[in-house]
């Protein structure tokens, strides 16, 4: 597989910042993928789903598809056993219930909104992550 040049994610960034920019003029609500998720399964306490909400769920995948088809298939290896990634993804879940948002609400929508409950939030699991690397490559062993 060939290197990304910088202006790959350059465009990629741009954007996810146009989606989450529109989302919140049209629509009124931050693009964060937990609160979509749980607006679009009716776990959140808003009530019924709502169609943004769902077209923005199935978008994910969606689109994720249509770009490694059209651009180049990833290399994925899962190297981890299945009760490892339901536990991980249960965990995860979890945690962005309990921060009232995930990675994208806070870190992409909540910081370009200057909120400091989002920038608490993405410091916190960015010094959270790097820990965690630290710990797995150089303590643990990997």
């Amino acid at each position: 597989m060939e290197p990304l040049s910088p202006l790959m994610p350059l465009t990629g960034g741009l954007l996810i910042g146009l989606a989450a920019a529109l989302f919140l003029l049209l629509n009124g609500r931050i693009a964060g993928v937990s609160g979509m998720a749980a607006r679009a399964t009716g776990i959140a306490s808003e009530g019924a789903p709502w169609p943004s909400a769902i077209a923005f769920v199935v978008g994910l995948p969606a689109g994720a598809a249509i770009v490694a088809h059209l651009i180049r298939q990833p290399d994925i290896a899962v190297t981890s056993s299945a009760p490892v990634l339901v536990a991980a993804g249960l965990l995860v879940g979890y945690g962005t219930r309990l921060g009232n948002g995930c990675t994208s609400g806070h870190g992409v929508c909540g910081i370009a909104r200057l909120s400091p409950r989002s920038i608490a939030a993405t410091v916190t699991f960015m010094a959270s992550a790097a820990l965690a690397v630290f710990i797995s490559r150089h303590v643990v062993g990997g």
